[in-house]
């Protein structure tokens, strides 16, 4: 007896002292997707892969600068064998300069005029692939809230799976205990008893399961939002109770018009067409206007100062003519690629929003159908706890009145944020969950 005394004390020590290192946060579900945003490994990417793009489109632009160079020589002479002409009317011969040394400075510059639109194009190609990205980094915040939602949704699943089996233990308890009265008083046979401790050994096999599921997804959604390991996550209810789904999507029109994957293709799709138009820019030639600026000192024989030069600078590839047909069949039969690629991501729209819809039509059904089932296997429990306590019900109908009161019970809950799942589901596969959430605030 005192080893059992001693045996609970110290569970519920370590009970509690597990309670406390653990620290509790009372936590939205719109805070939580706005924390997954901000600190979140994908929305991080996404917005660096962004800001590269943003790089790569301000260096081609960089591209309609001048060029500007500068350069500069000092080379040493040895033994330099230097003839000079003669003039006829010179009467004595001057002695050969020593030349040992040379310098040159030079500064160079040149600026495009024409190349075929190249540059032009290029700018428009990685504007739109800039813009793509942009898309793409919102598509990918719309599955990261998503991803949220669902680790939110299984999180209040658990919990209220935790606290139903953890209600109906005590009521299984006390059954136990005034059985074991029963049974000592012999009003009772052992084997109700043995059915009645069963019930309740199930019930601690499935408490224990539903709290090693609660912990598992608190941890995946609090290392998702990148806080401490150890927080324990307090859901806020109003989030999925009576809670007001509207907007609610009828076809798939809003999400050919919304989805920011379908937009960032589209945007490809016109980067590539671009890139036909930068590859046919090699039939033309290339313009530009070059200037310079040089300096020259050959010791002992020749300085030049001030040598400015300007002019035009033409060139033309005369065999790209024959050879750039192939470059514009390959830019051609990307962007064809592309064009395909949206199609097929267009057909895969409309799957998603119909399944979506009659996911979330069906989860509704459901709600209803568990409501009524709560409702009935509550009477029924009440009816045969009546009989039984009349002597007109034995215990096994009463154990499975109560084993389907606490399923319908479960399955309710689940409905309900069922439900709610649904819905986000289906406003993310219309392309509107970014903007229920506030997105612009972030």
């Amino acid at each position: 007896m005192k080893f059992n005394s001693f045996l609970v004390l110290g569970t519920s020590l370590l009970f509690l002292n597990t309670l406390n290192a653990q620290q509790k946060k009372s936590l939205k579900l719109e805070d939580a997707i706005h924390l997954a945003w901000k600190n979140s490994n994908e929305t991080s990417l996404a917005d660096r892969k962004v800001n590269t793009k943003a790089l790569e489109l301000k260096a081609v632009k960089n591209h309609a600068y001048p060029d500007l160079k500068a350069s500069g020589q000092y080379q040493r002479l040895t033994n330099a064998s230097i003839s000079l002409p003669q003039s006829s009317s010179s009467s004595s011969a001057e002695p050969t300069p020593v030349v040992n040394q040379l310098m040159i400075g030079q500064i160079n510059t040149s600026l495009p005029i024409f190349s075929g639109f190249k540059l032009k194009n290029n700018i428009k190609s990685s504007d739109n692939l800039y813009q793509a990205e942009v898309a793409t980094a919102l598509q990918t915040k719309e599955n990261v809230a998503l991803k949220v939602i669902d680790f939110y949704a299984h999180l209040y699943k658990s919990k209220k799976t935790v606290e139903l089996i953890a209600e109906n233990k005590k009521s299984a308890q006390q059954r136990v205990t005034d059985f074991t009265d029963l049974e000592k008083n012999g009003i009772i046979p052992r084997n109700d008893l043995l059915k009645a401790q069963l019930q309740l050994s199930k019930l601690q096999l499935s408490l224990d399961s539903a709290i090693s599921e609660l912990n598992n997804v608190n941890f995946e959604l609090v290392t998702f939002l990148k806080l401490d390991s150890k927080t324990n996550l307090d859901i806020i209810e109003s989030d999925f109770v009576d809670f007001q789904m509207d907007n609610i999507p009828t076809n798939a029109q809003l999400a050919l018009e919304n989805r920011k994957d379908l937009e960032a293709i589209r945007l490809e799709e016109k980067a590539s067409l671009n890139q036909i138009d930068v590859a046919k820019s090699g039939y033309y030639p290339s313009l530009s206007l070059i200037g310079g600026y040089t300096s020259l000192d050959l010791k002992n024989l020749v300085t030049v100062q001030n040598a400015i030069n300007f002019g035009v600078g033409i060139s033309y590839d005369l065999s790209g003519i024959l050879k750039n047909g192939t470059n514009v069949k390959i830019a051609q039969s990307k962007a064809q690629e592309i064009k395909e690629h949206e199609a097929m991501l267009t057909d895969h729209i409309k799957i998603e929003v119909q399944k979506a819809m009659e996911e979330f039509d069906l989860s509704l059904k459901q709600g209803i159908v568990y409501k009524q089932a709560v409702e009935q296997a509550t009477e029924n429990y009440r009816i045969l706890k009546d009989k039984y306590d009349n002597g007109l019900a034995d215990t096994n109908d009463l154990l499975e009145a109560d084993v389907e009161q606490l399923g319908a019970k479960i399955n309710q809950t689940l409905a309900k944020a069922n439900s709610i799942q649904k819905y986000y589901a289906l406003l993310s596969v219309s392309g509107q969950l970014n903007q229920k959430f506030n997105l612009s605030k972030i």
